[in-house]
């Protein structure tokens, strides 16, 4: 259960209204990387994770932290839009058609559709995709992902800190720079608290046993004019799980004689085909049913024998 407070985590307040810049802030709300997507990656990863007390626990207050501020940042897009369109724009037409031009990028969406407010989408008006998130309910890859995320959050920020001169947009922007800083730190202390609580290895080597174990220590390089990847830490040494020495591979062999030809295609698909793979078998909708159930009888027999 969430309880709610009117008080902002931090200030939201412009000196003075910008509707380009609030443009601009959207992506730091709706973005690939905004406070939106952090927001429901780490709720999802804390609705989602089964272990009760300190893990679950961390996850969800930085989440709600984020709910807080998707809030802020809204809160500064209707305060930046404050008179926008009409009286800014009325005045900057009036006084200086240089700055009446920059206030005209205004995201028409703002006065169109938010009624002068912020909205679930990046700076070019491109809806919030839940597809963005990462949630797969093991801790180690979650929290790598987060790390990522508010670094590119963070950059994000960053680079909008350098494009206003607003006093009071640039200290609610410090305050998230700082946030940003400390939740990268967050999440990488959270996986060296996996590796000490003996929950994960430094990478996820899940089935580690049975993967490819020539593979799981060499570097392939394609480079056919020279390539200076092998002058790499990656390259060489010890690999990090495991005692086996890095092996670099300038000019690695196939592994195999597979051709990677496609079978010929269903006629009734009418794909391009030359008939060099020989005719193709013809299928449908039933047919596809009748050998799915060949595939579970199978699968039945299979499990009794």
């Amino acid at each position: 259960m969430f309880r709610y407070s009117h008080q902002l985590q931090f200030s939201a307040k412009p000196e003075k209204p910008d509707a380009l810049y609030a443009m601009k802030v959207q992506e730091l709300i709706g973005g690939q990387f905004g406070e939106m997507t952090v927001m429901m990656q780490y709720l999802f990863q804390g609705f989602n994770c089964r272990m009760p007390g300190k893990y679950k626990d961390m996850i969800m207050d930085i989440g709600t932290e984020e709910i807080g501020h998707v809030e802020m940042l809204t809160t500064m897009v209707a305060r930046l839009l404050e008179g926008a369109p009409a009286e800014v724009t009325e005045k900057a037409v009036a006084t200086n058609p240089v700055l009446a031009a920059v206030i005209g990028g205004q995201n028409p969406h703002h006065a169109i559709v938010a009624g002068g407010g912020a909205m679930p989408t990046n700076s070019q008006g491109v809806p919030w995709n839940a597809g963005y998130i990462v949630a797969s309910g093991n801790l180690l890859t979650d929290f790598r992902s987060n790390v990522a995320a508010e670094a590119q959050s963070r950059l994000q920020t960053s680079r909008l800190y350098g494009m206003t001169d607003d006093p009071g947009v640039k200290a609610m922007l410090q305050f998230n720079l700082a946030r940003d800083t400390f939740h990268q730190q967050q999440w990488l202390l959270g996986i060296q608290q996996l590796v000490d609580d003996g929950l994960a290895d430094v990478l996820e080597d899940s089935r580690g046993s049975e993967e490819d174990q020539q593979q799981n220590h060499t570097f392939w390089s394609f480079s056919l004019d020279g390539s200076a990847a092998g002058e790499g830490r990656w390259a060489s040494g010890t690999a990090l799980v495991g005692d086996q020495p890095i092996e670099y591979l300038p000019e690695p062999a196939f592994l195999t004689d597979d051709d990677g030809l496609l079978p010929p295609p269903d006629p009734e698909l009418f794909s391009t085909y030359d008939g060099d793979q020989g005719p193709g078998t013809p299928g449908d909708a039933a047919g596809a049913r009748v050998q799915g159930a060949k595939n579970v009888a199978t699968k039945i027999k299979d499990a009794l024998t």
